[in-house]
């Protein structure tokens, strides 16, 4: 077998990334309360998490912001790809997708920093409404990058050729481009999801008094001492994530078999003919 460095190298980038995320995990079961020493096993920490009302509640208005901000930034984000790439003059749409790169770079902090600052300017209360509105905004530059390189993949002929024969605007964007870009849109649906989920700087200046995220909570909760039944909550929010990622990889697996069907199905066609 031949001697790669690159495996070693990804074997430990895989090993520092993976193991705090498996000792908090183990620790979950741990009878004992701190994670010093494993004292013995237990599901008492996870039952904690289910009696706890307030985070529970607090995990329900996590992933409906995710959720509802993820829906809204991709329907935003693909028009907004569509935007770019239709975008005829070639300076314009470099400098609209410049702009739309600047949002992805930019610390979260700043992004957070300045969505106070506007939404206070406004007049506007801090809670459920700015949250969503700030996971919106900061989700939609990743939704236009994930759909962008799909319609740069598409076949305008496909267009064309539907034009010709008479097709309206509303009846090429629904049979022909949609279907053409359901991957990068589906992608950028479920990056928008898991970047909602995730996020704490931006959140961290916007949610006001009476409304939190779940990363925020666990944020306060970790400053007042390490409890295991924040490792139980972080192990199941870490299944969670493991199981959205696995439906999106089966998703993208299913349309890459039907491209390669519908490939096959059209080159028999072509040999039949001859």
């Amino acid at each position: 077998m031949k001697f790669k460095w690159s495996t070693i190298y990804l074997v430990l980038v895989f090993l520092l990334l993976y193991t705090p995320i498996f000792y908090l995990i183990f620790y979950s079961f741990n009878s004992g309360g701190n994670m010093n020493e494993f004292t013995g096993f237990t599901w008492d920490h996870y039952r904690e998490v289910f009696a706890d009302t307030r985070l529970i509640t607090i995990v329900l208005n996590t992933l409906l912001v995710a959720f509802l901000s993820a829906l809204i930034a991709t329907v935003i984000g693909t028009f907004g790809a569509m935007g770019i790439y239709y975008t005829k003059r070639r300076r314009a749409r470099n400098t609209l997708l410049s702009f739309n790169n600047i949002l992805m770079v930019s610390p979260d902090v700043i992004i957070g920093a300045s969505f106070l600052i506007f939404f206070t300017f406004l007049g506007l209360g801090l809670g459920f409404g700015s949250v969503l509105l700030s996971h919106i905004a900061f989700s939609i530059p990743i939704v236009v990058l994930m759909v962008l390189p799909k319609l740069q993949e598409m076949n305008d002929s496909m267009i064309m050729a539907a034009r010709d024969l008479g097709a309206n605007t509303l009846q090429v964007l629904s049979r022909i481009v949609l279907p053409s870009i359901t991957p990068g849109i589906l992608a950028g649906f479920f990056m928008a999801f898991t970047y909602s989920l995730d996020d704490f700087a931006v959140t961290f200046f916007v949610t006001g008094n009476g409304f939190t995220t779940l990363s925020v909570e666990i944020y306060s909760r970790a400053r007042q001492g390490v409890s295991l039944e924040i490792n139980a909550l972080s192990a199941m929010m870490f299944l969670f994530s493991l199981v959205l990622v696995s439906g999106y990889y089966v998703i993208q697996q299913r349309n890459i078999s039907k491209k390669q069907k519908n490939r096959h199905k059209r080159n028999l066609e072509a040999v039949n003919m001859q």
